[in-house]
C-alpha cells in the first residue's frame, strides 16, 4: 500500500514538474517597441513565441495621454512599422485635422498607441504574451535557454531555442558576452559591404544622431541607414540576439528604428528555430526574403513605394549592391531613379564578381558608357545560355504585356534602372547569390 502510494505521489511530483516548464521557439525578454516587433514577426513566421515583460502593459514607456508627433520614419512605411502607422491613421481619421496623408508626420497619444500594439499582438497566432512577468534568472542550455519566471507568485521554467534580449540594458547580453560592444553606425572599418546584409533600413533621425557624420565609405550616408545582421548578433554565445543601445531607448522619436530592428531580429530568430541552427550559420538571404514577404523594406529607396508590383524585385537588385541609390545631399533621402538610364560603370564591376561569364562577355561586347537593352538580353543569353534570336522575340511580346513596361521594345535603346532591374532580378537572380555577415560574397 505505501509502495502504492509512492508511485502516485511520485507520478503527481513528476506531472506537476512537467506542467511547470514551458517550451517554446522564441524566447523575447523586454516588450518595448523593439520587442513586441520582434515577437509579432517570429510568431508571424510561424514559430512559437512568447515575450515576457515585468510591467503592466506592452510598450511600457507609453503611458501619457498628450498627444505627441513623430517625424522620422515617415518616408518608408516599412513591415510593423507601416502596420503600427496605419492603424494609428484609422483610430484618428475622424478626429478634426487629423492629417492622413503619406508623407505627414504621426501623430498621437501614447497610451492609445500601446493599446493598438496589444490589439496586434493578441490576434497574432503562435504568440503568447506574459505581463507582470519578472525574469530572475536566465542560463544557456547547449545552443538553447533556459529562463525562470515568476507570475501569480508560481515559479516556472522557459526552454527556447531562440533568445531575444530587448531590455534596455541589455543584461542577458551583458551577462553572456563579457566583450559585447553595441554596433556602431559609424565605424570606418566594416560597412562598405554591409548593407548587402540589410534586416531593417530607414531615414530620419533626431535628437543626439541627428547631425553625425557616417564615414565617407559607408552606404548609405547617414542619417539613412540599413541596419546589417551582424548589429543584432551576440558575439561569445549561440542563438542570443539583441536589440537594444543601437537606438535611444528613452526617445519617442525613435520608434519606427525600434520596430524595424525588431522585426528584423523576430525573423532572424525565426529562420534559426525554423532549420534548428544557430547564429553562427545564418542565410542573409533567406532571412531577408522572409521580411520581404512581411513588406519590410531592406533598402531605403524612398521613391519606391510598396504598392509598386516590382518593389520586391527592386529592393533585391539594390540589396546586391549592382545597382545603388542616389543619396540627395540636403535630405540624405536615397533615390532608387527608376527612369534614369544605366551606365555600364556602375554595374561592370559588380556583375563581374557574381557572375564567372560576364567578363568575357564585357570584353567580347564592350558595350558604350549608357548600357542599351539589347546589352541586356545579350548579357541574359550569355548567362543562361538562352537562344538569342528567341529571347529577343519573347521578350518584344512581353515587354508591355506581361512586364507593363511604358517604353516602346527596343534593342538600341538605353534601358532603364527600372527595367534593368526587373530583368536582370528576373533572369539572373543575383539576390540568391550567397552573401557572409560582412556583406562579402561566398562563392
Amino acid at each position: 500500500m505505501i509502495k502504492k502510494l509512492f508511485s502516485v505521489l511520485l507520478l503527481f511530483n513528476f506531472s506537476l514538474t512537467y506542467a511547470q516548464t514551458i517550451k517554446t521557439d522564441i524566447l523575447v525578454i523586454g516588450g518595448g517597441p523593439s520587442g513586441t516587433a520582434a515577437a509579432i514577426q517570429g510568431a508571424r513566421s510561424k514559430l512559437k513565441t512568447l515575450l515576457v515583460e515585468p510591467g503592466a502593459q506592452l510598450f511600457p514607456g507609453m503611458t501619457g495621454q498628450t498627444t505627441i508627433t513623430i517625424t522620422p520614419g515617415k518616408e518608408l512605411s516599412s513591415g510593423t512599422w507601416g502596420e503600427f502607422r496605419k492603424r494609428i491613421r484609422e483610430f484618428y481619421k475622424n478626429t478634426a485635422g487629423y492629417d492622413t496623408t503619406y508623407s505627414a508626420p504621426l501623430k498621437f497619444e501614447p497610451y492609445t498607441a500601446a493599446s493598438i500594439v496589444k490589439k496586434i499582438a493578441d490576434t497574432v497566432k503562435n504568440l503568447t504574451l506574459k505581463l507582470n512577468t519578472p525574469i530572475s534568472n536566465i542560463k544557456k542550455d547547449d545552443d538553447g535557454w533556459t529562463a525562470t519566471i515568476s507570475q501569480d507568485g508560481n515559479t516556472q521554467l522557459i526552454k527556447a531555442k531562440v533568445l531575444i534580449d530587448a531590455t534596455a540594458n541589455a543584461s542577458a547580453t551583458e551577462k553572456f558576452s563579457k566583450d559585447f560592444k553595441a554596433f556602431n553606425f559609424f565605424a570606418d572599418d566594416h560597412q562598405s559591404n554591409a548593407y548587402r546584409t540589410s534586416i531593417a533600413t530607414g531615414v530620419g533621425f533626431s535628437g543626439q544622431l541627428a547631425d553625425t557624420i557616417s564615414p565617407k565609405n559607408n552606404y548609405p550616408q547617414w542619417p539613412s541607414y540599413c541596419i546589417p545582421l551582424n548589429a543584432i548578433v551576440v558575439r561569445g554565445t549561440t542563438n542570443l540576439l539583441v536589440t537594444t543601445k543601437l537606438f535611444p531607448e528613452d526617445d519617442i522619436q525613435y520608434l519606427a528604428n525600434q520596430l524595424t530592428l525588431g522585426q528584423g531580429a523576430g525573423a532572424t530568430a525565426a529562420f534559426i528555430a525554423f532549420f534548428k541552427t544557430n547564429t553562427t550559420k545564418l542565410n542573409v538571404r533567406l532571412i531577408q526574403g522572409e521580411l520581404l514577404d512581411f513588406k519590410g523594406y531592406l533598402m531605403p529607396f524612398t521613391d519606391v513605394k510598396q504598392s509598386d508590383r516590382y518593389f520586391r524585385a527592386i529592393q533585391q537588385i539594390g540589396a546586391t549592391g549592382l545597382i545603388k541609390g542616389a543619396q540627395d545631399s540636403g535630405t540624405k533621402q536615397v533615390y532608387f531613379m527608376p527612369d534614369s538610364i544605366i551606365n555600364t560603370a556602375e554595374i561592370e564591376p559588380v556583375l563581374n564578381d557574381i557572375y564567372t561569364r560576364t567578363f568575357l562577355w564585357f570584353n567580347r561586347e564592350k558595350p558604350g558608357a549608357k548600357f542599351t537593352v539589347g546589352n541586356t538580353l545579350s548579357l541574359i543569353s550569355e548567362i543562361t545560355l538562352a537562344e538569342p534570336k528567341s529571347l529577343q522575340i519573347d521578350m518584344a511580346k512581353a515587354w508591355k504585356n506581361q512586364y507593363k513596361f511604358t517604353s516602346d521594345f527596343d534593342l538600341k535603346r538605353s534601358i532603364t534602372r527600372r527595367e534593368f532591374a526587373i530583368l536582370i532580378n528576373k533572369f539572373l537572380n543575383p539576390f540568391s547569390r550567397t552573401v557572409d555577415l560582412g556583406g562579402r560574397l561566398i562563392n
